[in-house]
């Protein structure tokens, strides 16, 4: 008999009618128009007002500087009129040339807009983050179960309660220009625009930390920054400083394990995992008191990348993840997540099972204390600008509501101090709170005055407490009227020292667990990253150090890299301890959703053009994306009545871009492919076998990356010629008649390959050697 689930059963009936209520998407959209108007040929001569944002993209909800709402429609924030203007307003009839004293004579002083065009280009950045400098976002809105009102009276989490957010993710060590899939940790921060104030959930990718204690941070970051003396690596933690740091301080050993894990290289923003990290206090409507880990749960599944992808995609398309979510949410697959909580018992101890909830380098196991959802999270659009919104949106731990509180962890409280002042540092002054997209959807009256950048004319004449010339306004609010009152927590007598609690002291008992709760496919890829990561160590000292690291957790594990290495494989110092594995550590052995993967469809004009339109079609009915790719650009069967669109071209595409491939054929080479025009095309024998070498070598990647491929008609002749047995697994191809639907079989190939889509790669094409202890 099956067991019943009220509470689970409840919470999917509403995430089923609200993502219904958000799958609005529009029909056979492609993702990536650059702007909302079809451009002329020539340059456009009649005044026109601006553009409007494209379908997809929206700016920060019309809010005042003081978090009062307006009637002022986004696109009133905007520029307007149709008219070059100065910055104050004065219609310019150039902006090409200086004013001078003669065609060839000298710049005149007095071109104010010369000056004024330069000035403001000179002073248009700002120093970029100092970590998480890399980053993409998106608005969307959160929509509570009501689950969470039993531990906390935050009214953003009560039943039915919707609150605007925008969320931007990021990678930690590179710069603004670095590549988006590097092996690094990713930043998933959450700001909630509630009725309450602003709640900041500042979160990562990986559910521990490096540190645990914040004194340290400057430590760690200077560390996996680049080398000081030549500024390389870029967005790289495979040299020696970050190495030497990990191996000397073992209390990364955690966090590094996860780094070096898959979950280094997300397949995307979308399908990654995001934690809170710490441990939070909530506390309900009567004042009691609970603990909590905070969770979000993708419902596209956690994925990633394979090693190599990663650094081609790295060099194809360095944004590639941002690229992935901006195109995701244009085309209406709407990136989703649902926002858990593992709950414990708030005791003096603030511990759960043996475990220290305040050591933000340990997990708690979801065996142990199940992920509650509380919420769903959808992102349905995309920044209209990317400056005002994702460059300038202002995070911090220290943005609390009423029913969560902070606790003691002391990697949290360091955070607390450190965001605020680097916001001010950043954003030119304290008044950053009034830019658009950090302005609260709450009435502020903060008594804060002037500075930089202070865009509210505030009123009164009295902004201190106690006053009587404003009326005694603003007034207090305790915990009735709706005030933030942080939770009176008993404090045990102590002395002041620089010391951590003995429950910090074991770095290494966690990372065994992650590393036996892996799959073999899992492990064999941590095993590969530890030795690319140590390989680019130049100094044999501190690769000897992290293999004594490695030893302390998995004797194969170090066995595996010190062979990688050349070098001999140290014993651990003492027993491992035992631990339990956690089958929610893995990424593998579930099915997912294929809303959003990308397929791509390669096609020539010997192709069967129904066939390809009609599995197009198929594939858009099914909330992915159709990605046509042919040897030249434009249109296919362009003589006919339904020509198709060519996407990418044999030059323009790479496997990495495609989640699977499907072939109409074989196609023959284009009038390009010769390595004099395009070097992927070089080499003189696959241009032989009559198929176009650089569709080879898109199904020899895309093989190699374990993805899904199928094919219909000559297909099985493309796949031969590039060394892939078509009885592999993973490879489907169907005859020309294929099963009688009139397509040529293409419906049959792309059924198998959306249901292999759903385990998101084929790992048993590659068994591993790992055996699981």
């Amino acid at each position: 008999m099956k067991e019943s689930h009220p509470v689970k059963e409840t919470v999917e009936k509403i995430i089923d009618r609200l993502t219904d209520a958000v799958s609005g998407r529009p029909s056979g959209v492609i993702p990536g128009k650059p702007g909302s108007v079809t451009p002329s040929l020539e340059e456009p001569t009649e005044p026109r007002p601006p553009a409007p944002p494209g379908h997809d993209q929206r700016g920060p909800d019309p809010f005042t500087p003081t978090g009062q709402p307006t009637d002022v429609p986004q696109a009133a924030l905007a520029q307007g009129g149709e008219y070059l203007t100065t910055a104050q307003g004065t219609r310019l009839p150039d902006t090409d040339h200086s004013l001078k004293a003669g065609p060839r004579g000298p710049v005149l002083l007095q071109d104010h807009h010369l000056r004024e065009k330069i000035t403001h280009f000179d002073h248009e950045r700002i120093p970029e983050r100092v970590v998480h400098a890399r980053g993409a976002a998106a608005h969307g809105v959160f929509h509570a179960y009501g689950t969470a009102s039993a531990v906390t009276r935050a009214a953003f989490l009560a039943q039915g309660a919707e609150t605007p957010v925008f969320v931007r993710f990021s990678t930690v060590l590179g710069s603004r220009g670095s590549a988006d899939t590097v092996r690094d940790t990713r930043g998933f921060a959450t700001k909630f625009y509630t009725d309450e104030g602003v709640f900041d959930l500042v979160g990562n990718n990986i559910p521990v930390f490096f540190i645990q204690d914040a004194i340290k941070f400057p430590d760690v970051i200077h560390a996996a920054k680049p080398h000081p003396d030549r500024e390389i690596p870029q967005a790289q933690s495979a040299h020696d400083t970050f190495w030497d740091f990990v191996s000397l301080h073992t209390e990364a050993t955690h966090h590094t394990i996860w780094n070096m894990s898959d979950r280094g290289i997300p397949r995307s923003y979308r399908t990654m995992e995001g934690f809170g990290v710490h441990t939070f206090r909530l506390v309900d409507a009567e004042g009691a008191t609970t603990l909590v880990k905070f969770h979000w749960k993708p419902k596209a599944g956690v994925h990633s990348l394979v090693w190599e992808e990663a650094q081609l995609i790295s060099g194809v398309d360095p944004d590639f993840h941002r690229r992935d979510l901006a195109d995701a949410i244009e085309s209406g697959a709407y990136p989703q997540w649902e926002l858990g909580i593992q709950v414990f018992p708030d005791t003096p101890e603030q511990t759960f099972e043996g475990i220290d909830l305040l050591d933000a380098t340990k997990i708690v196991p979801e065996e142990l204390a199940p992920v509650q959802p509380v919420g769903l999270l959808t992102l349905n659009a995309n920044p209209g600008n990317y400056f005002a919104e994702t460059e300038q949106v202002a995070f911090h731990t220290g943005h609390l509501v009423p029913g969560i509180d902070a606790t003691d962890d002391p990697l949290l409280a360091g955070r607390m101090f450190s965001y605020l002042d680097t916001q001010i540092s950043r954003l030119g002054g304290p008044n950053f709170a009034q830019i658009p997209i950090n302005r609260p959807h709450a009435p502020v009256n903060d008594m804060l005055r002037d500075g930089r950048h202070q865009t509210a004319v505030h009123s009164g004449v009295a902004p201190y407490k106690p006053n009587s010339l404003d009326g005694g306004c603003p007034f207090f609010a305790g915990a009735g009227e709706g005030g933030y009152v942080e939770t009176p927590v008993q404090v045990p007598a102590a002395r002041k020292v620089r010391e951590a609690p003995a429950s910090f002291a074991d770095h290494f008992s966690q990372p065994r667990q992650f590393w036996l709760s892996l799959t073999p496919v899992e492990r064999e890829h941590v095993i590969a990253a530890y030795t690319f990561e140590l390989g680019k160590v130049y100094e044999q000292p501190i690769k000897e150090r992290v293999l004594t690291v490695l030893a302390e957790i998995d004797p194969y594990l170090c066995g595996q890299v010190a062979q990688g290495l050349g070098l001999p494989a140290p014993a651990p110092a003492g027993p491992l301890p035992p631990v339990e594995p956690s089958i929610a550590l893995s990424q593998l052995g579930r099915t997912w959703p294929t809303v959003g993967r990308v397929i791509g469809i390669v096609a020539d004009e010997n192709s069967d053009l129904d066939a390809v339109r009609a599995v197009r079609r198929t594939i858009l009915d099914g909330g992915m994306v159709p990605l046509v790719i042919a040897p030249a650009g434009g249109l296919l069967g362009a003589g006919g009545a339904d020509p198709v669109t060519v996407q990418r071209t044999f030059a323009t595409a790479r496997s990495v871009e495609f989640d699977a491939l499907l072939l109409a054929g074989a196609p023959a080479p284009g009038k390009d492919a010769y390595g004099a025009r395009d070097a992927k095309a070089g080499g003189g024998l696959p241009v032989a076998a009559g198929v176009d070498p650089r569709v080879l070598l898109m199904l020899a990647e895309a093989f190699r990356h374990a993805k899904p491929l199928g094919g219909w008609g000559d297909a099985g002749r493309a796949l031969g010629a590039a060394g892939i047995d078509t009885s592999a697994p993973g490879v489907l191809v169907t005859g020309d008649d294929g099963d009688g639907d009139g397509n040529g079989g293409g419906d049959r190939a792309l059924e198998g390959i959306v249901r292999l889509l759903g385990q998101h790669r084929v790992w048993e094409r590659f068994p591993p050697a790992v055996a699981i202890a």
